[in-house]
């Protein structure tokens, strides 16, 4: 067993080949073999956002706060929520972000 106490893990900054704006990455568990899961809670400033990408297995959003914008290749940019969960299929180009102002 592995406990990771609230607020033990330092925060990063975003960087900047991967991110626009203020960007705040704050670990919460990393994948322990044989898993392939890890996750983070990761806070855009209003503006802020992530460059186009992909991953190799996919990646799921949950919102959590703040309204936020997703946007796959080719597609419309759509508008996201609380409560939202967002699934983008491995290898699919996206990017996602905070809203411009938080409504």
């Amino acid at each position: 067993m592995d406990i990771k106490r609230g607020g033990s893990q330092p925060s990063t900054k975003g960087p900047a080949e991967y991110f626009t704006g203020t960007v705040r990455i704050d670990p919460l568990f990393q994948a322990n073999d044989p898993a392939r899961t890890a996750g983070a809670s990761v806070t855009f400033e209003p503006g802020a956002r992530t460059a186009w990408h992909t991953h190799p297995l996919g990646q799921t959003l949950i919102v959590t706060a703040g309204c936020g914008l997703v946007q796959r290749w080719g597609e419309a940019i759509e508008q996201i929520r609380p409560g939202d969960v967002i699934w983008f299929s491995p290898g699919e180009k996206h990017w996602h972000g905070a809203t411009p102002l938080q409504r």
